[in-house]
């Protein structure tokens, strides 16, 4: 019996220190891990998994997918594997239904200890083969590159390969298939035409796409532009895969592709990165280094493209640092840490056996990543697991928590992660605890209770048991088992403060004491509840903020949780992100909208609640962004320079800080020709310059500037303007020698200043400066084509020193210019030089004024200018090149130079000065100013006789001095009385910049006075001297003979009819001939006369004959007034009445002056071409001038001050011989607004200044009217009345015009000739227009005569326009007829016609 309770006993001793002893850690972890698999509809798929460790024979392996377990007992067609491996028998995938794609997770669990899970995997299933769109034929240059689209989805791209008439088409370096099944073709030959078909294989039966051809054409053809047929698209990749970029450009010449990345040209020089198939950049093996913007540039000899595309390179997460094993206590705080990284930064999430850890009071996630657990329990034993995952994949590392019993001590070496408050707890084994523990402290109290912390004091044990007590104090909340442990800071101290406690809380705490023999007694147990928060408000939970628009901002939040009372207000803090003030405001209600804030901004909330005891507490920090708009500033310092006679670059810099309102999208450049202002481009760029090229030779451009966000555009700049040259520069030879050098010795510099070559059509592109002591060639400098100074430095006082100055360019150095200097002594030390401006920029103003701005680097950012610094500007024009500088002195950093010459090329530079310290010149800035009215007449008028042709005149002339401007077009005014009114002269308009023009059939010995006015696209200019010519007093007589027959035989010829009704002599001086002629002329009249009179009576009384119903719709439309256009149903059978003046009803009676001194008339301007009877075309004069006494005709046509009036057009007399008959024409009235051309002709303010140029057409000339008032206008009105008529395009209709063909330019009216165009021919006659003997009230009128002095007017019937542009159609002929009361009164006319040509053959 003893020997049995012996063994007992040494079983017990052996037992002992094993059941104190820490259990050991459990291996559990994945030796494989499922990954991401792409399977095929109906065919089987395997995930991985596999579970490693001693404990794996025993571990269950279980599958999640997305976060939900398997049940695989009861699925047929998914099973577990015996590794742990998931089997899928046959894929299902359809357009509904899709069972098997998801995430996939495995998971294995050891009874009693926890469980661990895997990575997460997608099984991804290519869907049915099928194509989006089918691939289209193309045709490509021998040579060239081209593109078959295979429109297949992402997943179905790795499946897809081409066919060329059923074979395969092998993959080389020339052919090259893209990752979505794309296949590009470069350097294609007459090989590689053919049948080309796409085809989806390995998902099932084949699926085809239908055959394209691939034609290829000869390479030699026409210049074709180049056009980007694939470009590089934006993505991201995984480190370690390959990547294509293409770049696929056609053009011809065929293009060189270049490549770069972040500016710079990519290094080919590695080997894991190749261009292949013309274009595609391919990299290998990608790194993170490889991430960046990358720029695919073509270029040929013609032109270049360029397109770009961001690659990011992924990395998947690793870790910096796993989580470790932990053995700890109950009641300890211990961290987990865990450290990863990746690109994207990885989100970490922790697992504890399985589930999601959500943090809580006791779970907190620390340092980032880190997991820290508060006063553990014997139930957060388990495996805890850290989960990274980013875009690029995901990983997981995990670690197993063991707690201990209380009497059993820490492994000093599994002590990681112990909180500063728990280290104490680290123990020594059971075998160095020789003595008794105490007891437990006594008389445990809170001393102090507050709403957030308590204060606990105690007493000392009864039985202490040793010496240097520590104390330990567990508390945790009321009814909770999970208890935290706070140590007193320093031995025998008995108190301790519980902090970060909740108001109105019940706590439990407990104290135990403990020796150098381990943790005593504990105390009983203390629970003491934390004081409520009654005085102040809460934080007002959800607060929460939203955009509206992108200067509001509205913000919602709720009633705070804790408080004692009502709520009196709410204060609302803000401040703009990057600002250290904070501005609040008082609020009411639950939310509020704030506004006036700025766009596109970030600002900081947060709200603190009132009541009658005070502020609460401050919720957190909320960020928020108002919403980006539109620009409110448009770019500046914009600024044009011209390049060659094709492009223009054009430069500018961003909108002003904080006036982008959001993120810039765009450039927009809108260019047109100056002048047409419904024609203009636009480019769209992201950088800050950009060349405009195809543009016109030597035509002006204007361009605008606005930047564009998502928004929309921004205001622009002001249009500016810029020339492109006639020619580009030459390069074939050198540049000249610059035209002056000058230098500015100071004692260890010299500054030098120049102007450059007079030859200004010569490219320079820099300028060569070479210096030395004594000799030239020490040091040479080269400098920019704009620099016009430069600072030569670090020169030896006291010195002589010999400098040259050398323009050059592609060709080589121009001609020296040589210059020396000696430095100045060191005894008198100059001030150092400042820096010189910088940004100058030249604004064009107006013709004479230029404003120059600068920045001054020495200032401080806001460029204010606080000292006594000034600036010198100074400029001056290249031509001639030896002009002088002019200078001005400003203390602003802008300055507006006046009195310039209009249309002038100028160059300015700014020089600063403060006080003895000056800069040197800043480079120089270049504007032309603006047109102007050309200020000089022309030069040197002479006035020669054309030999063998004495009626014939050159006149010759040199351009003014003072153009002002591109010279369009000159003036010549000529007459035989020097004393007339300038309005009385005979106009000869010349186009262009001619300077010679002839005048001809002048009047022999007739002394005639010439002026010439010169004109540029902003006006007339002053007239001329008056030079005088006398034509020869005779000439030759075979060309006597030939105008005598001429003036027999022509219809339009020269007529010395006499004219009684406008008081004309019979015998004219001028006319050849005999009185037997004069008869023989008047036999000739009557007899024509006689016969038109008689056929006129022959066709009215065929016309009698028709019905009833025609004459009335014919009398309708006879009778229309003006008033007929505001009915547009009876429009379209209005015809208009003919434009004709009764000559015979004309007298040349003066008409009242007007008190106003501004008449305004039209006049008609005088074709010179006639016609002969037969159809044959007479030589077209230039001017005639008939030897005829009297003033030139003018059509005077007084029109009302309103809007633009519907033209007139009115077919003249055909020949002499129908003087007194009245012939009515057919009427086209154009559509609105149309014209051929549109004169202007303002009466002078006084008499002696020039009736403005009238532009004229050889052809026709067409007046723009309205349709007239109801009312008829008053004489001050028609006196005041203007018609404007200006030059347009010519369109494609052409409307009859007024033709007036007098035989003197200065011969009355009354007879005109016709001139028939063989385009536009007379309309037949349809006589239905009433004849007007006198002006009746609504019809407009002309009068005959100059205004000085002014006629009675002549009545002339205006058609009225429909309000729609509607063209009215002819009657046919064949229906006109005539009403018996107006064959009556056109028989009484006759009868009066014929006796005045009885009184003439009496005479």
């Amino acid at each position: 019996m003893a020997e049995r309770h012996a063994r007992l006993l040494l079983f017990l001793s052996i037992l002992t220190p094993q059941c104190s002893a820490a259990r050991a850690f459990t291996p559990l972890r994945f030796s494989v891990e499922p990954t991401d698999t792409l399977a095929v509809r109906g065919l089987p798929a395997v995930l991985n998994c596999s579970v490693a460790g001693g404990e794996a024979a025993v571990a269950r392996v279980e599958w999640r997918k997305d976060g939900t377990f398997l049940n695989l007992a009861a699925d047929e067609r998914r099973r577990l594997l015996p590794g742990g491996s998931l089997f899928i028998g046959a894929v299902v995938h359809s357009k509904h239904n899709r069972p098997d794609e998801g995430v996939y997770q495995c998971t294995a669990t050891l009874d009693s200890l926890g469980s661990i899970s895997s990575r997460t995997a997608r099984l991804t299933v290519a869907g049915v083969p099928r194509f989006s769109g089918q691939p289209e034929a193309v045709s490509v240059h021998a040579g060239g590159s081209e593109v078959l689209n295979c429109e297949v989805s992402a997943e179905l791209g790795p499946f897809a390969h081409w066919e060329r008439a059923g074979v395969a088409v092998e993959m080389d370096g020339r052919l090259v298939q893209l990752p979505n099944g794309a296949l590009v073709i470069s350097e294609a030959s007459s090989a590689d035409a053919g049948p080309y078909r796409c085809v989806i294989e390995g998902l099932g039966p084949l699926k085809a796409s239908e055959d394209v051809q691939l034609h290829v054409l000869p390479g030699a053809g026409l210049e074709e532009r180049l056009e980007v047929l694939l470009g590089p698209v934006s993505l991201a990749k995984p480190v370690g895969e390959t990547v294509l970029l293409p770049c696929v450009v056609k053009g011809s010449p065929v293009p060189t592709i270049g490549w770069m990345r972040n500016a710079k040209a990519v290094d080919q020089s590695d080997e894991r990165i190749s261009v292949i198939g013309g274009g595609v950049l391919r990299i290998a093996n990608l790194t993170s280094e490889d991430s960046g913007t990358y720029s695919c540039r073509a270029d040929n000899s013609n032109e270049s493209v360029e397109t770009q595309a961001k690659l990011t390179v992924l990395v998947p997460p690793q870790f910096l640092k796993k989580p470790s094993n932990i053995y700890a206590h109950e009641a300890m705080d211990i961290i987990f840490e865990c450290n990863v990284t990746g690109f994207p930064a990885p989100t970490v999430k922790w697992v504890k056996n399985g589930d999601a850890v959500i943090p809580s009071d006791y779970f907190k996630i620390v340092n980032q990543h880190d997991l820290q657990v508060l006063g553990l329990v014997k139930s957060d034993e388990g495996f805890y697991q850290c989960m990274a995952e980013n875009e690029a994949g995901n990983i997981q590392a995990g670690a197993q928590l063991i707690i201990l019993e209380q009497d059993v001590a820490l492994p000093t070496s599994a002590v990681p992660s112990l909180t500063s408050a728990t280290t104490d707890h680290v123990a020594s084994g059971p075998g160095e605890r020789p003595g008794p523990a105490p007891t437990a402290p006594r008389d445990l109290v809170a001393s102090l209770v507050s709403t957030r912390f308590i204060k606990l004091t105690w007493r000392l044990p009864a039985e202490l048991h040793g010496e240097n007590l520590t104390y330990s104090v567990f508390h945790s909340l009321h009814g909770s088992s999970r208890e935290r442990v706070e140590n007193t800071t320093a031995p025998g101290e008995m108190q301790v403060t519980i902090q970060n406690l909740m108001p109105d809380t019940k706590y439990t705490f407990r104290v135990v004491a403990s020796n150098r023999n381990g943790l005593g007694e504990s105390s009983p147990p203390l629970t003491v509840a934390t004081q409520p928060e009654v005085q102040v408000p809460g934080p007002a939970p959800n607060l929460q903020a939203a955009s509206i628009t992108s200067t509001s901002v509205t913000l919602t939040w709720e009633r705070p949780l804790t408080g004692n009372g009502e709520i009196h207000t709410y204060k609302l803090y803000y401040s703009e992100k990057g600002q250290d003030t904070e501005q609040d405001l008082d609020v009411a209600g639950l939310s509020y909208t704030m506004t006036g804030l700025k766009k596109f901004t970030e600002y900081s909330f947060r709200m603190v609640a009132y009541n009658k005891h005070g502020p609460g507490v401050s919720t957190e920090d909320l960020l928020i962004q108002t919403l980006s708009d539109v620009p409110s500033a448009a770019p500046q310092n914009v600024s044009l320079e011209v390049q060659n006679s094709k492009s223009i670059m054009i430069r500018w810099q961003p909108p002003p800080p904080g006036t982008l309102n959001g993120e810039l999208t765009a450039y927009k450049i809108r260019y047109r020709k100056s002048g047409r202002r419904g024609e203009a481009a636009e480019v769209m760029t992201t950088q800050l310059s950009q060349l405009i090229d195809g543009l016109d030779s030597g035509a002006e451009y204007s361009f605008r500037l606005s930047a564009s966000t998502t928004n929309g555009t921004g205001p622009a700049t002001e249009w500016l303007t810029a020339e492109t040259f006639e020619s580009d520069l030459d390069e074939s030879q050198v540049p000249g020698m610059p035209s002056s050098l000058h230098v500015r010795p100071l004692v260890n510099s010299i500054v030098v200043s120049w102007t450059p070559p007079e030859n200004q059509y010569i490219v320079v592109r820099g300028y060569s400066i070479a210096y030395g002591i004594g000799s030239p060639h020490a040091q040479t400098i080269k400098v920019d084509y704009k620099q016009r100074y430069y600072s030569i430095d670090n020169l030896d006082p006291s010195s002589h020193y010999v400098i040259t100055l050398k323009a050059f360019n592609n060709m080589g150095e121009g001609i020296p210019v040589y210059e020396s200097a000696i430095t100045r002594s060191q005894s008198a030390p100059d001030p150092s030089p400042m820096l010189p401006p910088v940004g100058v920029q030249a604004s064009v103003v107006s013709h004479d004024a230029i404003k120059v701005s600068w920045a001054d680097n020495s200032l401080p950012k806001n460029q204010k200018i606080t000292d006594s610094r000034y600036y010198t500007i100074r400029w001056k024009t290249n031509i001639p090149a030896n002009t002088k500088y002019k200078v001005a002195n400003a203390t602003t950093l802008t300055h507006t130079v006046a009195n310039l010459k209009a249309n002038t090329l100028y160059e300015f530079s700014v020089m600063v000065t403060k006080g003895r310290r000056t800069s040197t010149w800043s480079m120089t800035a270049h504007g032309t100013t603006f047109e102007t009215l050309p200020t000089s007449a022309p030069k040197d008028v002479t006035v020669v006789s054309k030999e063998g042709r004495p009626r014939t005149i050159n006149i010759n002339w040199q351009p003014p001095s003072e153009a002002n401007g591109k010279i369009t077009g000159y003036i010549i005014y000529y007459s035989t009385d020097v004393n007339a009114e300038v309005h009385d002269w005979v106009v000869e308009p010349v186009m262009g910049n001619r300077l010679t023009h002839q005048i001809q059939e002048l009047t022999l010995d007739t002394t005639y006075y010439f002026k010439i006015q010169a004109r540029n696209s902003k006006g007339m200019g002053p007239l001329s001297d008056t030079v005088q010519f006398r034509t020869p007093k005779a000439e030759p007589l075979d060309k006597m003979s030939s105008d005598q027959v001429g003036f027999q035989g022509k219809a339009g010829g020269r007529s010395t009819l006499p004219d009684h009704g406008f008081g004309s002599s019979l015998d004219k001086p001028g006319i050849t001939g005999s009185h037997e002629n004069h008869i023989l002329v008047i036999v000739i009249i009557v007899s024509v006369g006689v016969f038109t009179i008689v056929a006129v009576v022959v066709g009215a009384v065929l016309c009698t004959r028709r019905s009833n119903s025609q004459q009335k719709k014919k009398r309708a439309a006879c009778k229309s007034t003006n008033g007929s256009h505001k009915s547009k149903s009876t429009s379209k059978d209005l015809k208009p009445p003919d434009l004709w003046i009764h000559h015979e009803r004309v007298e040349m009676k003066p008409i009242d002056k007007s008190p106003e001194p501004n008449l305004v008339m039209t006049e008609t301007p005088i074709p010179r071409n006639t016609q002969e009877p037969s159809g044959h075309e007479v030589e077209e004069s230039v001017s005639t001038l008939a030897g005829r006494r009297g003033v030139r005709p003018k059509i005077m046509m007084p029109f009302d001050p309103q809007p633009p009036q519907p033209v007139i057009s009115a077919h003249p007399i055909h020949s002499l011989d129908h003087l007194h008959h009245h012939h009515h024409h057919h009427y086209h009235p154009p559509p609105r607004g149309y014209l051929h051309h549109q004169i202007s002709l303002r009466a002078p303010a006084t008499p002696s200044t020039p009736v403005p140029y009238v532009d004229r057409a050889p052809s026709s000339e067409s007046v723009r009217t309205q349709p007239p008032a109801p009312q008829p206008p008053s004489a001050a009105e028609l006196q005041q009345s203007e018609a404007v008529i200006k030059e347009e395009d010519p369109p494609s209709y052409k409307p009859p015009s007024a033709h007036v063909h007098p035989s003197h330019p200065m011969k009355s009216f009354a007879v005109p000739t016709v001139s028939v165009s063989a385009h536009n021919p007379p309309s037949s006659a349809l006589p239905c227009t009433p004849l007007l003997a006198q002006p009746v009230p609504g019809v407009k009128t002309a009068s005959i005569g100059t205004l000085g002095r002014a006629r009675a007017p002549v009545a002339v019937t205006v058609p009225s326009a429909p309000d729609s542009a509607e063209t009215s159609k002819m009657l046919p002929t064949k229906e006109t007829a005539y009403e018996t009361d107006e064959l009556s009164e056109e028989m009484a006319h006759l009868e009066g016609l014929m006796k005045d040509l009885n009184a003439i053959t009496t005479a």
